[in-house]
């Protein structure tokens, strides 16, 4: 096993899935009826056995913060095994906020040192996926590389939403050399995307952040793929050994809320591989008291069908083809379609809803109707979505 240590980018707002985002980072977003998205980094990291995490933090981080506590529902608090929230904080400068990704990782680059690793994996904290990092790691090393970058295959029209590469197949479908890098372009095409992995070797890490440490101050955000990235890979003077590993397996972006409504709907429909048993996803049990929320209760008047029902929920009403998260109540004559409900949740008697989305502790009053009543096929282009109060959730 290499020494590595991990830091995960899990500050982001994501405007476009606002309202959901507005009181919280899209990293501390309810996700699968249980689950909040950055349980699968963390997860994955603790499949992989890389015990040194550090998670940079930023926009409303207190949602994130009641949710990681110490690690320790991910094995990441021991003798030899740990988790730190790294915030940003006032320093020499007026204000010393995060300005950007790159920005926020050279701000803690002492967390970097203090750990003395031999690589250092940089990832998103808001996308959704089962991946073994170790292999990633492994063939960074294999390759003798200065950065591995993870991808992952695109329908070349989506190229400009994403960072996008072109990659040599030296390596038999696994990954090769990065040839070129676009930042969401708009007059480029290319088939694999940037999944925000990044492996590094330590001092080629600590050699990146010397290089751009004067554009601080100079622009408004530093960015690993919109600044740092394209200087590595498009300067023909550059002699940095600049790899792309090839990822096929599910991952869900989830950053509009189609995209999000439709990642939940993997789940249901158990679509594309996503199964969040096998993944054996770990989350925060003592976080809104999952742990002691009695099993879902059933009236003899419910109708239920093709839906996750979560603990502690009470359903009198009819569900279908929906998720509702723990703590849910739908009333008598209720009925729920296609929908995503979240923590605590009151739907009133004689309500109505499809294809809608509900953060958490909403309450739909009686006889109300969110969505369209004469077309029941999901349909994520008609979504509605409610947000009530703000959260600290």
């Amino acid at each position: 096993m290499h020494r590595v240590v991990a830091l995960i980018l899990a500050g982001g707002r994501v405007d476009e899935l606002y309202p959901l985002t507005k009181y919280r980072p899209k990293s501390a977003l309810p996700f699968g009826g249980f689950y909040r998205i950055i349980d699968f980094p963390l997860s994955n990291l603790m499949h992989s056995r890389i015990g040194t995490v550090g998670v940079l933090s930023q926009y409303r981080s207190s949602p994130l913060i009641n949710h990681i506590l110490d690690g320790s529902s991910w094995d990441l608090a021991g003798k030899k095994r740990s988790l730190k929230l790294l915030p940003p904080f006032r320093g020499e400068r007026e204000s010393d906020w995060y300005d950007g990704t790159v920005d926020a990782v050279s701000q803690n680059v002492n967390f970097v040192r203090m750990a003395n690793p031999e690589m250092v994996l940089v990832l998103s904290g808001d996308h959704i996926y089962k991946m073994n990092y170790q292999k990633i790691v492994d063939y960074h090393v294999e390759k003798k590389a200065d950065m591995t970058i993870g991808f992952v295959p695109i329908e070349p029209t989506d190229s400009y939403r994403f960072g996008v590469a072109e990659i040599d197949d030296e390596d038999g479908g696994i990954g090769g050399r990065i040839q070129a890098y676009f930042e969401k372009p708009t007059n480029q095409t290319c088939q694999w995307a940037s999944m925000t992995i990044y492996v590094f070797t330590t001092e080629f890490f600590y050699q990146c952040l010397d290089r751009i440490s004067d554009l601080r101050g100079t622009q408004e955000t530093v960015e690993f793929g919109r600044d740092l990235i394209p200087a590595l890979v498009n300067d023909s003077r550059n002699r940095s050994r600049i790899y792309g590993y090839k990822f096929r397996g599910y991952w869900a972006y989830a950053r509009k809320l189609a995209e999000f409504w439709n990642s939940n709907m993997d789940i249901l429909y158990r679509r594309n591989g996503i199964d969040l048993e096998a993944w054996q996803v770990r989350t925060n049990l003592l976080h809104r008291d999952l742990y002691s929320r009695i099993p879902p209760i059933f009236k003899a008047e419910s109708s239920v069908k093709n839906s996750l029902v979560c603990k502690g929920s009470i359903i009198t009403g009819k569900v279908e083809n929906s998720i509702l998260s723990p703590g849910v109540v739908v009333e008598k004559g209720a009925e729920v379609y296609n929908s995503i409900v979240m923590f605590d949740c009151k739907i009133g008697e004689k309500s109505f809803l499809n294809n809608t989305i509900l953060d958490v502790d909403v309450t739909i009053s009686s006889g109300r109707e969110i969505g369209s009543q004469t077309n029941l096929d999901p349909n994520p282009d008609d979504l509605k979505a409610i947000s009530e109060g703000e959260k600290s959730d």
